[in-house]
């Protein structure tokens, strides 16, 4: 999906489809990810209950729904609990741990 200029999307609503985390990178339950990009650095991806692990992007997102901690393994910072509203930045290479406890959906601007 490409959003065009001018043009409304509802990121709450949007469907999308989930694949399974890969096996190396879960740590708790069966978790899957959805994602759809709007723009080249612009989307909204979502995470289903579980734990898995990630090596960051840099980014922005803002949480749509949802809840989860997320903790912070290179580089060693204090864990953050997020719920709708909360805005977060991360850095490219930052290893994460992401425990979702209720599905959550964010919008993403990368880059």
């Amino acid at each position: 999906m490409t959003l065009t200029a001018g043009a409304v999307t509802d990121a709450a609503a949007l469907a999308l489809t989930h694949e399974p985390v890969a096996a190396d990178q879960v740590r708790a339950g069966a978790p899957a990810t959805g994602l759809v990009e709007l723009t080249e650095s612009v989307g909204v991806w979502e995470h289903t209950p579980g734990t898995s692990t990630d090596v960051e992007a840099d980014e922005v997102f803002v949480v749509l729904s949802g809840s989860a901690t997320v903790r912070f393994v290179d580089p060693p910072l204090p864990a953050i609990e997020l719920r709708p509203g909360s805005v977060v930045r991360l850095e490219a290479g930052m290893r994460t741990e992401w425990e979702i406890r209720e599905t959550l959906r964010k919008v993403y601007i990368a880059g």
